[in-house]
């Protein structure tokens, strides 16, 4: 009888165990903790999430994306089989089709400038409020380095059952660590280079501001000198020039933003784009802006941007 009680007891006391191990919890950009009975398996993402976690092996039942699919800078390269897309535009997502897939878990991005996660922005009534009645949302912050934000993605990969000594994930890791040694020695061997980054409109050519970018962010930690515009909008991100004002900065280099090929043919097509030497001389180059997460993307950018630097005359503009 004893035996029986004691094996009874013992069962349940590994199922109560069990249980607990099971459960998740997460606390995300926000400050906001999320907790669920079980480990999440069916997973809705923001695109630049998905870029995140993918090639950490978490793959999603679903995703989102700000522009179509073929035009999304940071899902480049990855193989979206069997995903479904439920939405193609800034804030167009197919409610239904998120609840069809039966989400355990919104996977986004906390924007502390915009006090939101990615792609949903807006109040009551809004795809925001849609999406948190068909499962929590939650995810890491943008903050102050893309390199950082891998790391958290690393964190968030883990606990939901990801292998980080895989193989794969370890040569990419290892592949953006070369690109940045050569990076950092190609901006100190051209201490005078001067970089301005831009996002070039046909009503205006606007000016990233440092702080309100973590790929800059990281740029200028590793000794890139970027030019800091005077003034940033209300959200921090960009100080807008009428084109008649586009020569307000003079730099050596010139980085556009590449999540558009339009953007560099905009500028391009402007008559005061070569108002700027740098334009003038040719010595402009890619800035993968705001779309950079995961080893990959990243080591090939720096590549380029390398390549950009070893080419540039750091004196262009003294």
């Amino acid at each position: 009888m004893f035996r029986s009680i004691f094996a009874a007891a013992l069962a349940l006391g590994f199922a109560a165990t069990s249980a607990l191990a099971a459960e998740w919890t997460y606390t995300d950009g926000s400050g906001n903790t999320v907790t669920l009975d079980h480990v999440p398996t069916r997973i809705v993402m923001h695109a630049n999430t998905a870029a995140g976690l993918i090639p950490l092996g978490i793959r999603p039942v679903g995703i989102y994306v700000d522009t179509p699919v073929a035009e999304d800078k940071s899902l480049q390269g990855l193989d979206l089989t069997g995903i479904e897309i439920v939405g193609e535009g800034w804030g167009e997502i197919d409610i239904e089709k998120v609840a069809a897939l039966k989400p355990d878990l919104v996977l986004a991005e906390w924007w502390p400038l915009e006090k939101a996660f990615s792609g949903l922005e807006g109040g009551a009534g809004s795809t925001n409020q849609k999406m948190v009645q068909i499962a929590p949302v939650t995810g890491p912050a943008q903050g102050a380095s893309i390199v950082q934000l891998i790391a958290d993605y690393e964190t968030l990969a883990a606990s939901l059952g990801a292998d980080l000594s895989a193989p794969d994930i370890a040569a990419d890791k290892a592949a953006f660590e070369v690109s940045l040694v050569k990076f950092k020695a190609a901006v100190a061997a051209k201490p005078n280079l001067t970089v301005l980054p831009v996002w070039a409109g046909t009503d205006a050519l606007y000016v990233a501001a440092t702080a309100g970018s973590s790929e800059l962010m990281d740029f200028a930690s590793w000794g890139l000198k970027l030019i800091t515009p005077d003034v940033a909008d209300d959200r921090g991100y960009w100080e807008t020039l009428s084109w008649e004002q586009a020569d307000k900065y003079q730099p050596d280099l010139l980085i556009v933003d590449n999540r558009s090929d339009a953007t560099m043919e905009t500028a391009a097509a402007q008559p005061m784009w070569t108002a700027m030497k740098a334009a003038e001389a040719g010595q402009v180059a890619d800035w993968p802006a705001f779309w950079l997460r995961n080893y990959k993307a990243y080591a090939g950018a720096l590549d380029e941007l390398t390549a950009a630097i070893d080419a540039a005359d750091e004196n262009l503009t003294n």
